[in-house]
């Protein structure tokens, strides 16, 4: 059965309709991918206002890993929109918010006792984990790694690495924040062996406080298992148990920025589970609430009491629909085994990638946790130099097709993979189908611009 059915190029007459409205009305800076626009949504299909269905890659990256308009979220936000939409946590408290808590707790890896902050967004979470490492370290700099994405915000986007479009002429940025050297296995020295590489890198990151930051003033190393928007790229379990051990022993926080790669989007509840360390403090927010704006940060009890009543909160922080959506999300992966799910997803996924890589001479790296999976571009597989432009026709081929897709990475060059962990196998087969498809197409425009 097909899924995916454009009728019609892109964009069609009425999108190009909201084209124009949205030209006058929204700022240039605010990007957009494909050129439609959504009219309804359901597991891991959207159909935009022109009638165009597309499978969905994307998951409003990686916010819907049990997809769009589940019945129980549905049903649960429902439910709590007739006893009331909002109170405001910090002048009338309400259970869903304590409940979610409670879970998200018992969730979280290690034995102690933790306690949980419910906030709005990404950035949020991770802009109330630094200043709850600070409150409770007493100490002021926060470590990020090179290729990180932890958000848009003064401190977040201190903490993020890709210049453009992130950061390009929107300094001076937040003080004391530092990025240490993270792993990139497929732009290793070509004269070192993997282990070499990995243990190379690990006295990298210990010669890092030698030469930028004295161990003793800094409250957090911020870490992302598996880089997001850096190009899905996945660390060793030697190396984040080798920065772990480092925080151990000079009494710095590890926090584990889960919030692309959380909710079963690798096969586990949050990612940094796949490493064997236990976090002092997690944040959380995407695919927490299936799209209804939530996040949090979780974390062992004494450090999150260590700021005093009135210093963390907001006014819409931990959103009473919100709540209902995530308890919902937590049933969800639950009673489907979204986990086991994921982790049968990636490997189909990356078989196929790796049977691709064989067939097309730019894939030239293959990588993935899970569900959480990647390929990336490159115009020689010697040099290894990024390919940015194929990519890009990659994205708007799979478009065309009706495949929704993202690019990522540093240079722009990865296609990354964040389909809900709910599609059907008929929809997850057409949709690796139809991206073949576009790669091919892609291809072939590239290999006629050359001949001109």
């Amino acid at each position: 059965m097909t899924n995916a059915n454009v009728n019609s190029s892109l964009p069609g007459p009425l999108s190009k309709e909201l084209l124009e409205r949205r030209e006058k009305a929204v700022p240039r800076g605010v990007s957009n991918g494909i050129p439609a626009f959504a009219k309804e949504a359901k597991g891991a299909l959207v159909t935009d206002v022109d009638g165009n269905t597309y499978i969905d890659f994307a998951g409003a990256i990686g916010t819907l890993n049990v997809g769009h308009n589940h019945p129980k979220v549905i049903a649960a936000v429902k439910e709590q929109l007739e006893h009331f939409i909002h109170t405001g946590f910090n002048v009338m408290m309400y259970e869903p918010y304590i409940e979610l808590a409670e879970k998200l707790a018992a969730l979280a890896p290690g034995n102690a006792e933790k306690k949980v902050i419910l906030l709005n967004s990404g950035a949020e979470a991770v802009e109330n984990a630094v200043k709850i490492a600070r409150k409770y370290t007493k100490r002021p700099a926060i470590i990020s790694f090179t290729r990180g994405f932890h958000g848009r915000t003064l401190m977040t986007m201190s903490m993020t690495s890709k210049v453009k479009p992130y950061k390009y002429e929107f300094g001076p940025f937040a003080s004391e924040v530092y990025k240490a050297p993270y792993p990139y296995a497929y732009r290793k020295p070509g004269h070192l062996t993997d282990e070499e590489y990995e243990d190379y890198m690990i006295q990298e990151f210990r010669n890092f406080f030698q030469n930028d930051v004295a161990a003793e003033t800094v409250a957090a190393v911020v870490m992302e298992p598996v880089q997001g928007e850096g190009g899905f790229i996945v660390p060793g379990k030697k190396f984040v148990k080798a920065v772990y051990d480092f925080c151990r022993e000079n009494g710095i926080l590890f926090v584990s920025d889960e919030i692309q790669a959380g909710f079963s989007r690798t096969g586990r509840y949050f990612a940094i589970e796949h490493f064997d360390v236990v976090p002092d403090l997690i944040t959380v927010s995407k695919s927490l609430a299936a799209g209804v704006p939530l996040s949090g940060v979780i974390g062992r009890s004494d450090i999150m009491d260590a700021a005093n009543p009135g210093e963390l909160g907001g006014t819409y922080a931990g959103s009473p629909l919100g709540c209902a959506a995530a308890l919902a999300v937590l049933d969800i992966i639950e009673s489907e085994k979204l986990n086991e799910r994921a982790e049968k997803i990636g490997r189909q996924v990356l078989d196929t990638f790796r049977s691709w890589q064989k067939e097309f001479a730019f894939i030239g790296d293959v990588r993935g946790l899970g569900a959480m999976c990647a390929f990336e571009v490159v115009k020689d597989k010697t040099t290894k130099e990024p390919d940015k432009s194929l990519t890009k026709r990659i994205v708007k081929e799979a478009n065309k097709r009706g495949l929704l897709l993202l690019d990522a990475g540093i240079f722009g060059n990865v296609i990354r993979i964040l389909m809900p962990i709910v599609i059907t196998n008929d929809q997850l087969q057409e949709g690796l189908d139809i991206l073949k498809q576009s790669i091919a197409a892609a291809a072939s425009v590239k290999e006629e611009i050359s001949l001109l």
